[in-house]
């Protein structure tokens, strides 16, 4: 009886916030190394996770990654992986093992999952829904470096997505894109995520990777950073606790802040149900990301 009593309080718990985010889009970055799990157990949790929220009437709309899957596929090509200053060297070649792995193989899968769990999602190559310029970034010396076909998105195709919304269909998008010559381009997904958020402007923006939060001591995983200001980001990448691939998501997350997004969470998605601990519970699970007066 005691467990059906704190099942009941659990869902006391979260009454609250359905009754709040009911209606609300909320767009949540589904990436990290718990994709490339083989453990089906912590791919089919996001997916429920997913389905929760579109059962409670909440719109989710994912952008997902999958660089593993990609260096795995380019190996499997005989195409070697370049990186310069951590970002994927993209060549006309290699672009189109990218856009298979992402837009058909990885977008397929979730697809798959969210529909057999009792969901309704519709996948997107990212082309369809992102137009994007040549991303350069900028060596020690400060000059440019050409890293081929890898975008930086500038423009969501927002029509598809609404129409999606409207029929409580969940949107799931590759980070690849249209740039302004016609070609295809391999974008940043924590980009891609943040530029929809700032388009789509929902209530919540999720990051979930492979991580438990943004952390004081990246050695520590218990040195979670649960509550942040945006002012504050500023100075912990200048201190070097916001570093490598958590800075595009850190970036993301004050544009979103800036347009108008409530709250942007980095949260474990290794963890069973970590989607559901940070959004329908009052302590969390992992870091939020608020505007400087919350």
């Amino acid at each position: 009886m005691n467990k059906l009593i704190a099942k009941a309080t659990t869902l006391l718990e979260a009454l609250p916030y359905i009754q709040r985010f009911r209606g609300e889009t909320f767009v949540t970055k589904y990436g990290g190394s718990f994709m490339d799990s083989n453990d089906p157990t912590i791919r089919s949790s996001v997916a429920r996770d997913i389905v929760f929220l579109e059962a409670v009437g909440i719109n989710p709309v994912v952008v997902h990654g999958g660089g593993k899957a990609i260096t795995q596929a380019l190996v499997d090509s005989g195409i070697s992986s370049q990186f310069e200053q951590g970002y994927r060297i993209t060549t006309p070649e290699s672009v189109k093992v990218v856009e298979q792995v992402l837009s058909h193989q990885i977008n397929s899968d979730i697809v798959e999952m969210i529909n057999k769990n009792g969901g309704k999602a519709y996948g997107f190559s990212g082309t369809e829904i992102f137009r994007c310029k040549p991303f350069k970034p900028i060596s020690p010396t400060g000059n440019e470096i050409d890293i081929g076909l890898v975008g930086e998105v500038t423009e969501v195709n927002l029509e598809p997505l609404k129409k999606c919304i409207e029929q409580d269909i969940t949107p799931v998008i590759s980070p690849t894109a249209i740039g302004e010559d016609g070609e295809i381009y391999n974008c940043n997904a924590d980009v891609a995520a943040g530029q929809t958020a700032v388009a789509l402007r929902p209530k919540r923006l999720v990051y979930m990777s492979d991580v438990p939060g943004l952390l004081k001591n990246p050695d520590d995983p218990n040195s979670v950073i649960s509550h942040l200001p945006v002012d504050e980001i500023e100075a912990l990448k200048n201190s070097g606790i916001i570093s490598k691939g958590m800075i595009p998501k850190a970036d993301s997350a004050v544009q979103a802040v800036a347009a108008g997004v409530e709250k942007v969470f980095f949260i474990d998605g290794r963890m069973n149900h970590s989607l559901l601990l940070e959004i329908f519970t009052d302590a969390g699970v992992g870091t939020e990301i608020v505007n400087n007066e919350q």
